[in-house]
């Protein structure tokens, strides 16, 4: 399985990013699919949940600001941000549930005041 997240960058706060995690060589449509993020100093958590049956769930800090979505017929997994905080600053990465788990490389998403 390979996933291939992209789609950070640097905006300033208020702004929007969409990420993306392509994914290759797994029954997409079967798994659960995940967003975690990393920030410096900081253990790395879950953001955003998708199951097979698109069912979600976020995070508390990230409710209503964030939305997981995919695509089954691109094998993507999207995660749409929108009033982006600095605290949002982080490396994200995309995850899929499927056996032990797989990790996407991670991509970075800077919020400036």
């Amino acid at each position: 399985v390979q996933l291939q997240a992209s789609g950070g960058g640097s905006v300033q706060a208020g702004g929007s990013l969409r990420l993306s995690c392509a994914a290759s060589g797994s029954a997409f449509s079967s798994n659960h699919m995940g967003w975690y993020r990393q920030a410096p100093g900081k253990q790395r958590e879950l953001v955003a949940f998708i199951a097979r049956t698109g069912d979600t769930n976020y995070a508390d800090s990230v409710k209503g600001r964030f939305t997981i979505s995919r695509d089954n017929t691109k094998n993507t997994v999207y995660l749409q941000m929108s009033s982006l905080q600095p605290e949002d600053t982080a490396i994200y990465y995309c995850k899929d549930f499927s056996g032990l788990g797989f990790w996407g490389q991670g991509t970075l998403v800077t919020v400036s005041s």
